[in-house]
């Protein structure tokens, strides 16, 4: 079984708890994938930047289907989030 060390929310200091906090606006929690980069808070950052480009870009596919698609990947890959 792999182990990832994590920072829990309580814990977050700085940039990481702004970015829990940001987590915990947009979805209610801060799930298990944020966590797994809160050693790196620039990483989750420019994660966090790179979901916001994709899902809401101007052009191409409606935000449901960029929704739907998330989904169906997510189920495909047997994947909770």
């Amino acid at each position: 079984m792999s182990w990832i060390r994590v920072t829990p929310p309580a814990e977050a200091k700085g940039r990481l708890a702004e970015l829990y906090d940001a987590a915990v606006r947009r979805a209610g929690r801060v799930y298990h994938i944020v966590r797994s980069m809160s050693l790196a808070p620039r990483i989750l950052e420019s994660s966090f930047d790179l979901y916001q480009r994709v899902m809401y870009a101007p052009a191409g596919l409606a935000r449901q289907q960029r929704e739907m698609l998330a989904v169906v990947v997510s189920r495909t890959n047997d994947c909770h989030y």
